[in-house]
């Protein structure tokens, strides 16, 4: 959902009547789109049967197809958590419950399934926090559970007592406060429901201790009664020939693609309607594997630390055909500045999105999966009623770019590792079938650049948020989504150290990771903006870990506390062996130490607040090209 946007009186509702009746609160607009079937999962019949809202809770989500779940038990979940013993889920005890969220989170990137995580009242929601924002930045769907104090007590500030529901109001697509145990088939159903459909993203549904232990009558399935809330599929055909006649008439159009064309599963209509245009493809942070790198029409990842190739084709263009991605600050640098010649195709699931930092000449509300081979069939029919594009010149002028100034790097001149080599010889000698997951600052940025992604789904991290911390768990919950697929967790010591207390769920759980921390011993991104903008004052960004410090905490004595593996690489020659060595592992996690240079810096950058045109590829160094070329 898009931030800020008005409450909608439907979903605001009560969604009963009665004085036990749950109340529901939503964070913002919902956007408009029909789902084939209203309750998730197969849509067993249960008959009536008693049972406690406990019981109930469990039962619904076996029902709603559920597998596997993350969480952390506490004095007002401890209810629930009785008859989870007996139950068919899967769950996994985390150390942590922002843990338990970013799990889920990696468990739902990689399945495409909404992802369950489960905690207790007070500080256990509120550890949930950052992982339900992280998911609401990046339409990532979600499920959380809480526990609450019992109904009786709620507002009198009793023990571990929050109001999540007003906490998450702004950072959910819906939030439920459950108080009667009848309602929490229904309201599970539904939260589901939200959260997969239309635009993705996290719901919270926060179960009171008496509505856990009360009685209920259970049935299944239940009728969802979501009044308002009617996504929509199709893009309107008058929109759509509009846009197929721009796509003919443009000069030098360019494919604009984000994240939403993964979340939607379109990388196939994706596929079909680059080829039939020929334009250039820009796959954002977001949207990396949806469009094979190898593929001849692709020119990179645009934004602040985009290819050359990716930025200059979005500022040169005159038509952006926009498809789930939502023109935000990373992309587009000073958005006055912005593809300043470019008439603007922008579809998208959420109406919100469309013309709210961008203005849209054709805007396009509905699923990328329908709009695409729609709008596909469009500009098959333009062409063949006025002849195809020709982008010859265009293309000329993006292949000199790509040749010009090719992704690279320069060795460290301190005689230490390459962070660069590191990360690309991961990507090389797991290949294309493997997992990879970054945690936020350089690291994430060099696994973005120098890994080549050919499917959907084999990149995960936080965009939109930037969450530290997110690697490890996300990575646990995405191996536990795909055992069989190879997850590394591309880490830095910075953010390896907020969460690497899940190593323990993983090895307790045969959760087999690798973990491989690109050890700069210093916030990196942080240290480069530092050197970059405040004359290389490095206020408090040594961390101590790596070459020639103290080396607290020792990465491998740390893995082997958690009866993982640990290893350090320190020289060149020994990258490959080692990686190998921890792709052959597979009966625990392993934590890889890859001491690095401090001084090795992510270009190309945009600085912030200036024109993308001043993209430079290393310091101070701005490409040169005329624009007519």
């Amino acid at each position: 959902m898009s931030k800020g946007t008005p409450a909608s009186p439907a979903l605001m509702a009560t969604k009963s009547s009665g004085p036990g009746a749950a109340s529901a609160a939503a964070s913002g607009a919902v956007s408009t789109l029909h789902a084939s079937s209203d309750v998730v999962g197969p849509n067993n019949v249960v008959a009536p049967v008693r049972m406690s809202g406990s019981e109930a809770l469990v039962r619904s989500l076996e029902e709603l197809g559920v597998k596997d779940i993350f969480g952390l038990p506490g004095g007002a979940i401890l209810p629930t958590y009785d008859p989870l013993m007996a139950s068919s889920l899967n769950h996994v005890l985390v150390r942590h419950e922002q843990g338990a969220g970013h799990a889920a989170q990696g468990y739902a990137m990689v399945t495409g399934e909404v992802g369950v995580c489960i905690a207790t009242s007070g500080p256990g929601a509120t550890n949930l926090v950052t992982a339900i924002m992280d998911a609401h930045m990046d339409s990532v769907p979600l499920v959380a559970i809480t526990g609450q104090v019992s109904s009786a007590v709620i507002g009198t500030d009793a023990f571990q007592e929050a109001d999540i529901v007003g906490i998450t109001m702004p950072i959910t697509k819906h939030s439920y406060l459950v108080t009667d145990p009848n309602e929490i088939p229904r309201i599970l159903a539904e939260a589901f429901h939200l959260a997969s459909t239309g635009r993705p993203g996290p719901v919270l549904v926060d179960v009171s201790k008496d509505a856990q232990v009360g009685q209920m009558t259970f049935s299944w399935p239940p009728v969802i009664d979501l009044p308002g809330y009617r996504p929509v599929f199709r893009g309107h055909s008058k929109q759509l020939r509009e846009a197929a006649r721009l796509i003919r008439e443009a000069k030098k159009p360019v494919l604009y693609v984000g994240g939403g064309v993964l979340k939607g599963n379109a990388s196939a209509e994706l596929m079909v309607l680059a080829e039939l245009t020929g334009a250039p493809v820009v796959t954002t942070l977001m949207a990396r594997g949806v469009f094979p790198d190898s593929h001849p029409l692709h020119v990179g990842m645009p934004g602040m630390h985009g290819t050359v190739s990716a930025v200059t084709a979005l500022q040169q263009s005159d038509l952006l055909i926009t498809l789930g991605a939502r023109f935000d600050d990373r992309v587009t640098g000073v958005l006055s500045s912005f593809a300043p010649h470019a008439k603007v195709i922008h579809a998208d699931i959420d109406p919100a999105e469309i013309s709210k930092n961008r203005s849209a000449d054709v805007p396009i509300v509905g699923s990328v999966k329908e709009i695409i081979p729609d709008l596909a069939a469009a500009v098959r029919a333009e062409f063949e009623a006025n002849g195809p594009s020709d982008l010859g010149d265009w293309w000329a002028f993006l292949g000199n770019l790509r040749d010009t100034y090719p992704l690279g790097w320069t060795e460290p001149e301190d005689g230490l590792m390459s962070p660069q080599r590191v990360i690309s010889r991961i990507g090389e000698l797991t290949g294309p079938e493997g997992v990879y997951v970054a945690g936020v600052g350089q690291h994430q940025m060099w696994a973005a650049q120098f890994i080549k992604y050919e499917r959907s789904r084999s990149w995960l991290n936080s965009g939109g948020a930037g969450t530290m911390g997110y690697s490890v768990p996300a990575a646990m919950g995405a191996k536990v989504g795909n055992p069989d697929r190879v997850v590394w967790a591309i880490d830095g010591d910075g953010c390896f150290q907020m969460t690497n207390q899940e190593l323990a769920t993983c090895r307790i759980n045969n959760i087999p990771i690798k973990v491989a921390v690109i050890n700069n011993s210093s916030l990196g991104m942080v240290r480069q903006w530092q050197t970059l903008f405040y004359e290389s004052r490095y206020s408090n960004t040594d961390l101590n870990t790596g070459h020639d410090t103290i080396r607290v905490p020792d990465f491998v004595k740390l893995a082997d506390a958690y009866d993982c593996v640990g290893l350090r690489c320190e020289r060149v020659e020994d990258i490959d062996a080692t990686i190998e060595a921890a792709l052959a592992i597979n009966d625990r996690p392993v934590v890889i130490d890859f001491v690095v240079s401090p001084d090795s810096m992510v270009w190309p950058m945009v600085p912030s607040g200036v024109s993308n045109d001043q993209i430079q590829v290393a310091r101070n160094m701005t490409p040169v090209w005329d624009e007519e070329d």
